[in-house]
């Protein structure tokens, strides 16, 4: 028997590295199937429960390893199932090709079963590469090419074989009239800026006195280099959530995270600032970056269809993070480290106090902050850490202090629920020996974070190092919505959308032969995370958290809260703890300088 379209394909991703695909059978992709089982299942097929999951699972694996992400769903219903997985890494610049099986070419324009105008479906969110395969003849150009788009340009990109296709005798390109050889490979580059710009942009950066950097996934690459930057320019360096991993946040200058799940000291350093270096980031809120026309700014970015937005940059670099500075550092003149950075290190440290006693303080019956705070000393060196969208999101930004060797990301610019449970299961394929740890909301965890711990049951045994941590803040409460009803639209919870079902989680894990433990009292909760880290199997920690605890916005005003505390006494359900607890938290932003006002 010749070899199929379809085992050429599964060759094809051999010889481009690719070492699993991230899927869910179905009739559409019955070709590609059988050429697995041909194949010894190389790649690995790595089966989910469901397509999205396959995606979010494929976006994990890209996001902690740097390779590409591979995920294959049948036609009409997988196909569309894809979608939302597939717009979570295009949004954010990760490279990911989704192979889609469709009907027989014979059937289309019929109105056949699970016939679905793919074209029409893929052509935004793979816009960049999208191909439908007719003929054996024309798949190694349009692979290839799907794989070249992905990473060059770091985006999703889409390969549709008809089932009737798969199933053809393999047909290489010839030289002749029409057809489209290919090659394999991907030659690398690093950009550079041109000399006049990186000049003009040291003259910007030169001539400030208070400097701020501003870091995101891009510059994750250049850690060393934004180290020295900082110090060359005495600067302090916030982090949009997607770079929380470029910098340690145990470097004294570094203000944590930026936005509504940000820090004070983020916030006050971009109000404060003369001069704007942004690196490797695209945040999007205006609204937590320096005044317009308060700060000169420059900015480095490798793609230039990103440059020049959410500020009015003075220079834009066009380049890899780390080559740019590289080129740039020799022409910055150092600065003293004065009042700028001395007030800027004091607020950093003065901001993890107001952390601590935020995760101290008293809740019913556990304080969510105090989960995550808990966790950051035990964090292992080479920790791989998600987090779901939702007030998970804000611990994990706020209260995880990241040290170099660790990787950590969620669903930055789509912020779509459900991610955190299949990346961590993509990350764990891509890097097997390393542990693996996710905050996710009980929201997300009954959309669909259960049903993935069962692909986690089926496959841990696989893994170097079996660790896979869940901690579920089971609130019973789709908690970050309901704030921001309360402080966006002023409007009480809606209890018939906002309220959950109480779920046994921890009782689940174990039924799947995981380890699952509740706690459900302050005291439990460090020892749960320490027999997690040591379990032999992966672990779910289901914490019974109190939903009144607030995720306070870092530019929050003592007047705000009690405008908010207000509103809420006009309706909420749970009114009453909402203003005790707010109050509470707020009121630890202030301690520090009473406690200065003690000492004098």
């Amino acid at each position: 028997m010749g070899e199929k379209v379809a085992d050429f394909l599964l060759r094809r991703l051999r010889e481009w590295d690719v070492e699993h695909v991230f899927g869910y059978a179905g009739d559409g992709i019955n070709g590609l199937l059988a050429a697995w089982g041909r194949a010894a299942d190389d790649p690995m097929f790595v089966q989910a429960r469901h397509e999205e999951m396959a995606a979010f699972e494929a976006v994990g694996y890209a996001k902690y390893s740097g390779r590409l992400g591979v995920c294959v769903a049948t036609s009409g219903p997988g196909a569309i199932h894809l979608s939302n997985g597939l717009y979570d890494a295009k949004l954010d610049h990760v490279p990911v090709v989704a192979i889609i099986g469709q009907t027989n070419r014979s059937a289309m324009g019929g109105s056949y079963q699970q016939e679905v105008d793919l074209a029409n479906l893929f052509k935004d969110v793979a816009s960049d590469f999208l191909e439908t395969v007719t003929v054996p003849e024309q798949l190694p150009n349009v692979l290839d090419r799907a794989i070249r788009t992905a990473y060059g340009r770091r985006t999703v990109t889409a390969v549709i074989v008809p089932a009737d296709v798969q199933e053809l005798e393999y047909e290489a390109p010839s030289h002749a009239f029409k057809m489209v050889p290919s090659s394999l490979g991907l030659g690398r580059s690093a950009p550079v800026p041109a000399r006049e710009d990186l000049e003009r942009a040291a003259a910007v950066l030169n001539a400030g006195e208070r400097v701020a950097v501003l870091v995101g996934q891009g510059a994750a690459g250049a850690r060393a280099e934004v180290e020295q930057a900082a110090e060359v320019l005495s600067a302090g360096v916030a982090k949009a959530l997607l770079g929380k991993d470029v910098l340690s946040d145990e470097l004294p200058y570094v203000t944590g995270a930026i936005g509504l799940l940000g820090t004070r000291p983020s916030y006050e350093l971009m109000q404060g600032c003369d001069t704007l270096l942004t690196i490797g980031s695209s945040f999007p809120y205006a609204q937590f970056l320096p005044e317009f026309g308060q700060a000169r700014a420059v900015q480095i970015e490798i793609d230039p269809h990103m440059a020049g937005m959410r500020y009015p940059y003075e220079v834009n670099l066009i380049g890899d993070a780390a080559t740019a500075l590289r080129e740039l550092l020799p022409l910055l003149e150092p600065k003293k480290h004065g009042k700028w950075r001395k007030d800027l290190e004091r607020d950093v440290a003065r901001w993890w106090e107001v952390m601590d006693r935020r995760a101290a303080t008293e809740a019913d019956p556990v304080n969510p902050e105090y989960v995550a705070a808990a966790l950051s000393p035990l964090l292992p060196d080479d920790v791989m850490l998600a987090a779901d969208s939702g007030s998970a999101a804000n611990w994990y930004a706020r209260h995880l202090r990241l040290r170099p060797g660790m990787s950590g990301s969620l669903s930055g610019t789509l912020a779509t629920m459900g991610p955190g449970v299949p990346y961590l299961i993509g990350a764990k394929f891509a890097h097997p020996e390393r542990p693996a740890i996710a905050l996710v909301g009980d929201g997300a965890m009954q959309m669909n974070g259960m049903a993935e711990l069962i692909t986690a049951s089926r496959y841990w045994r696989r893994w170097s190092d079996p660790r896979l941590i869940v901690g579920v803040l089971n609130n019973q409460d789709l908690n970050q919505v309901t704030w921001e009803m309360r402080s966006m639209s002023g409007a009480p919870q809606f209890e018939p959308s906002q309220h959950l079902p109480d779920v046994p989680y921890a009782e689940f894990a174990r039924s799947i032969g995981l380890h699952g433990i509740r706690v459900d009292e302050p005291g439990g909760v460090e020892s749960a995370w320490r027999q997690a880290l040591a379990a032999d199997r992966p672990c779910l920690l289901e914490f019974v958290t109190d939903p009144a605890v607030p995720p306070i916005p870092p530019h929050a005003t003592w007047e705000q809260a009690q405008a908010t505390a207000e509103a809420l006494l006009r309706g909420d359900s749970d009114r009453t703890n909402v203003v005790k607890r707010g109050i509470k938290q707020k009121v630890q932003e202030f301690l520090p300088d009473l406690k200065g006002l003690n000492r004098g």
